[in-house]
């Protein structure tokens, strides 16, 4: 037992096996969870740097059969589980409350106790409901800005698949650890940051993550000189992104927070927001308000004592004058004025985290955004389609939908012709529906952009589900090399079984290598 300790000391992460008579064999995990918590991950940049031989290695994995289940429960105890959340934080109650700390809401509740103490009911009610309603709409919303935080969550997969003790299975991604080796296909979205050691025509649409609208092609080689950008570490995959393309095999080397993907969610939840010019103005206002008050009440105090007037009298008119210079109606103007704001934003559908934030926008000259994803939507649609003997056609609609119709140019056709002419675009549409990998459903795509807008327009042109027509016998992958795609199919319903060949791609390519029968 003191050589196991002994080895545990200097090699932490080993699996030792030892065994009693009455007890049988036992297997013991070592983790020492305090000192090697560092030791249970890898950073992307430093993972890419390395070859995935030696990721294996620093991580404690056989790349052929994955993880053990036990080993992966040992390691969740120190890693942690592959998730991130928005803190509780305070309770909705005291949050609420905390709205009361702006300076002219406790002017305008001090002045409504006042009222009623004075026997001023109608003025203590008045000031009492505009208090709530200004403090209920600062609440409201910035409980809906905390919710927000939440969406990021969506990125992340609630399944994946992931090879254990050497068979492939589906689970939660929560439960995946540092070392799991993860296994991606088209329509993936990436558990977590993973270094890649196997990928075939593999690319990721990183656009969520670093605002690229062109996929990141990925591959399996070290990258010798990271530059620091994410761009550069084409054999990591990060956690979030989709595969869009291809198939691929990595082994997990961060998880929830440690990821590149969580310490972007980190950054978002420690930042505080400065305060806007018309909380600032607000706040001033509420100052300047309190001195003057408490100025009016202490000037006056002082000239009725002088003069020798009951003191009490003095008090009710000064405590009147005050409570009448205060704008009760300020805050509950300026409120409904930017909730009015916030409602005609929302319907060009734009959100509004915070408030004030409404009029801070109206002094806006310069907005710097990130394109994809905030102003554009990294989708494609083809709008017009041209044939082999130049007809035209113009495609209608938008988005990964039927939504649309295939309009000739010049119909001015004889019906003959015009039948050869549909023919034609019928024809170009199958090969680019066919020859794809691409799959829409629910108007959601799962590959690339490029070949979802070439199943839409199958679908405009009612040509739904054409490749289920054909059995795929061999694919030649697209390559920036060849420039071009081909499938070699045959029919389902052909009793020749007669070879086809659908080819897309650039048209100086693909002309060198065709004729016409």
């Amino acid at each position: 037992m003191i050589k196991i300790i002994k080895d545990f000391l200097a090699n932490p992460i080993v699996q030792y096996t030892f065994g009693k008579a009455n007890y049988g064999t036992r297997r013991l995990y070592l983790f020492q969870a305090d000192d090697n918590k560092e030791a249970m991950w890898l950073a992307a940049s430093e993972a890419s740097s390395l070859r995935y031989e030696e990721v294996a290695d620093r991580l404690r994995v056989d790349i052929r059969k994955g993880l053990s289940w036990q080993d992966a429960t040992d390691r969740r105890k120190i890693a942690g589980y592959n998730e991130f959340s928005v803190k509780n934080g305070d309770p909705p109650w005291k949050k609420y409350l905390e709205q009361f700390k702006n300076p002219l809401i406790l002017l305008l509740l001090a002045s409504a106790v006042v009222s009623a103490a004075m026997s001023q009911f109608d003025d203590a009610i008045s000031i009492t409901v505009a208090i709530i309603i200004v403090v209920t709409v600062a609440f409201v919303q910035e409980y809906r800005s905390e919710q927000s935080l939440q969406e990021l969550t969506k990125l992340v997969p609630p399944s994946c698949h992931c090879l254990r003790e050497g068979t492939p299975d589906t689970f939660l991604a929560r439960e995946l650890v540092p070392g799991d080796v993860v296994l991606l296909n088209v329509g993936d979205r990436v558990p977590a940051d993973i270094r890649l050691f196997e990928a075939t025509d593999l690319t990721i649409d990183e656009s969520s993550f670093t605002g690229e609208t062109e996929p990141a092609k990925k591959n399996t080689d070290s990258v010798i000189r990271p530059n620091g950008a994410h761009s550069s570490n084409t054999n990591i995959a990060f956690m979030g992104t989709l595969v869009r393309c291809g198939i691929g095999k990595g082994i997990v080397v961060s998880t929830g927070t440690n990821s590149e993907f969580g310490s972007v969610f980190k950054m978002m939840l420690e930042e505080e927001a400065p305060k806007t010019p018309l909380q600032k103005s607000m706040d001033s206002l509420g100052t300047q308000l309190s001195i003057y008050s408490f100025a009016i009440i202490g000037v006056i105090m002082l000239v009725g004592w002088i003069q020798g007037k009951p003191i009490m009298e003095m008090f009710t008119i000064s405590v009147s004058l005050a409570v009448a210079a205060i704008p009760e109606g300020l805050p509950i103007v300026v409120t409904v004025t930017l909730a009015l704001g916030v409602m005609r934003m929302a319907k060009r559908n734009a959100i509004v985290k915070k408030l004030p934030t409404v009029e801070t926008l109206g002094c806006v000259n310069v907005i710097c955004s990130d394109k994809t994803g905030t102003i554009t939507r990294n989708e494609m649609t083809a709008t017009v389609l041209v044939t082999s003997d130049g007809y035209i056609a113009e495609l209608t609609g938008a988005g990964y939908n039927d939504h649309g119709q295939v309009l000739l140019h010049k119909c001015d056709y004889p019906d003959k012709a015009r039948e050869s002419v549909y023919q034609l675009l019928e024809a170009s549409i199958t090969v680019g529906a066919v020859c794809n990998n691409a799959l829409i459903t629910n108007e959601v795509l799962m590959g690339q952009p490029t070949e979802g807008a070439l199943l839409a327009a199958a679908m405009k042109h009612g040509m739904y589900n054409i490749s289920d027509r054909y059995i795929r016998l061999q694919e030649y992958p697209f390559s920036s090399e060849q420039k071009m795609m081909a499938v070699k199919c045959s029919s389902k319903y052909d009793r020749d079984k007669e070879e086809l060949y659908f080819v897309k791609g650039a048209i100086e390519k693909n002309s060198t290598k065709m004729y016409i029968v």
